[in-house]
């Protein structure tokens, strides 16, 4: 059974470890969500918040019904979540976000979704990582949420990868800083299922060269790091990763050493990868991104080469 779909006109573009069995998400009925999501709104857009700051940014009218199906500790401050979204009109492109409506919550959250289309095609699955702030979304993760929680979705964005499939090949290079890794996994997932498909099928999108820098504090800290690695070993031809931390007190393990760059990633790092045939994605903190984003054009790299997105 499909969850409940609100079509909200006027806000296209913003004013402002367990798996669950696919039942109905029956108690968030169209008219609760309705009122949940411009209940939110209307606070919400008094403060310097995700809504605020995303308010011209073009988002999908449709507004779905999720149910917490799993969840773990991704590190020592960030916290995985999946969701079922069951409504088949839901969809998304790798790289975009969601904006998070929790029933009791004023505050609308902002997050990254880090998982490939491809597992919500297949499952009506989608994944988030949050880190622990007290942001009124974040502490209600990490403090409240239990599986089968309900909340409501909304997708947008204008930062993703979504190449047709005749589309010319070309080379990724994907800067993440923290949990910016978020979108970036889920263009390097992505990216990885259409490979797939074309070694499988023989059709489809063919992917350049994929290189992932990606900095942390500390190897705590590297999300997703095995699902990094496993991809970077199934396809060593095609995915690379150059893991960096900047406070390292304990030692690295062996597995992770050959991948790890003590310091931060410099312009000398992204320097070698600049090509006429290379799109650049960059996420993190706004220093980090203004840096390599300016970095690049200075190295020619053309704007509409470089795509950033930066979370506060």
């Amino acid at each position: 059974m499909a969850c409940p779909t609100v079509l909200i006109p006027g806000l296209l573009r913003g004013s402002v470890g367990a798996i669950c069995a696919q039942a109905p998400l029956s108690r968030l009925t169209p008219s609760t969500l309705r009122h949940l999501t411009l209940t939110s709104i209307m606070k919400s857009i008094r403060k310097t918040d995700h809504l605020e700051r995303t308010a011209s940014v073009v988002r999908r009218e449709i507004v779905s019904a999720a149910k917490v199906c799993g969840a773990a500790n991704e590190s020592p401050s960030v916290k995985s979540l999946r969701l079922l979204v069951a409504d088949q009109d839901f969809s998304f492109k790798a790289g975009q976000w969601i904006d998070f409506f929790i029933p009791g919550v004023s505050v609308v959250g902002g997050f990254s979704i880090c998982s490939s289309p491809r597992l919500l095609e297949q499952e009506r699955m989608i994944e988030l990582a949050v880190k622990y702030t007290n942001h009124p979304p974040a502490l209600w993760i990490h403090n409240k949420c239990t599986l089968d929680s309900e909340v409501a979705v909304r997708v947008g964005g204008e930062f993703f990868f979504d190449p047709r499939p005749a589309d010319a090949s070309r080379n990724l290079v994907l800067i993440a800083g923290g949990v910016g890794i978020n979108p970036l996994l889920s263009i390097l997932r992505h990216s990885a299922d259409l490979h797939r498909e074309r070694a499988n099928k023989g059709i489809g999108y063919k992917i350049g060269t994929i290189k992932l820098f990606y900095s942390a504090k500390n190897t705590s800290e590297l999300l997703f790091k095995k699902n990094i690695l496993d991809l970077v070993n199934e396809f060593p031809e095609k995915i690379a990763c150059s893991l960096h931390v900047t406070k390292q007190t304990t030692q690295i393990s062996a597995e992770l050493k050959p991948y790890i760059t003590e310091g931060r990633i410099t312009e000398e790092d992204i320097r070698d990868h600049v090509s006429k045939e290379t799109l650049f994605y960059i996420c993190g903190p706004p220093p980090m991104t203004d840096f390599f984003s300016k970095q690049l054009e200075n190295s020619h790299v053309p704007r509409e080469h470089i795509c950033f997105e930066k979370w506060w």
